[in-house]
């Protein structure tokens, strides 16, 4: 069995899922251990079985993290105001708040994800919704989520704009 060809593969996922190349690096190598040490349990296909425990590297990775701020992403950064939101820091109150504020399909997706750690499978089983439906209502209530958190306050200026918010 050889899983060095799914080697781009299983960082390209894991950069997906932890938004952050140096992570996806870590769980890549996890993943990639685990893989080796467990090589004769593969029955079927090998990339399929690879990306599996890639994805178990990753929720491992972040229940190691779930007390943490969420992790910088690149992207953050190189972004000053996402960084002055990050140290604002946003109590669990104010994110429930937030949450409750997304259309309910978005809150729906994101809560059984991130609050009670179900699968997208799963998600999609009891919402009804087709597997890329939950993966894209799930990017779409981050992304709406990570906009109520960034957005400033009534009255307040967007750093570097003119813009007020009313």
């Amino acid at each position: 069995m050889a899983i060095m060809p799914y080697l781009d593969a299983a960082y390209t996922y894991a950069r997906y899922l932890a938004r952050d190349s140096a992570a996806a690096e870590d769980i890549v190598q996890e993943a990639f251990a685990r893989a080796l040490r467990a090589m004769g349990d593969c029955r079927g296909d090998e990339k399929a079985w690879l990306m599996a425990i890639v994805r178990h590297c990753h929720h491992d990775w972040r229940r190691a993290r779930r007390h943490e701020w969420p992790a910088q992403t690149e992207d953050d950064r190189e972004d000053p105001s996402a960084m002055n939101a990050m140290e604002s820091h946003v109590t669990a109150r104010e994110m429930r708040g937030l949450i409750e504020q997304l259309p309910e399909p978005f809150r729906e997706a994101l809560v059984l994800r991130e609050l009670q750690e179900m699968s997208y499978r799963e998600i999609a089983r009891i919402t009804g919704a087709p597997l890329g439906t939950v993966m894209s209502r799930l990017a779409r209530a981050r992304a709406m989520l990570a906009g109520l958190v960034l957005a400033p306050e009534d009255g307040e200026t967007r750093p570097g704009t003119q813009e007020k918010r009313s």
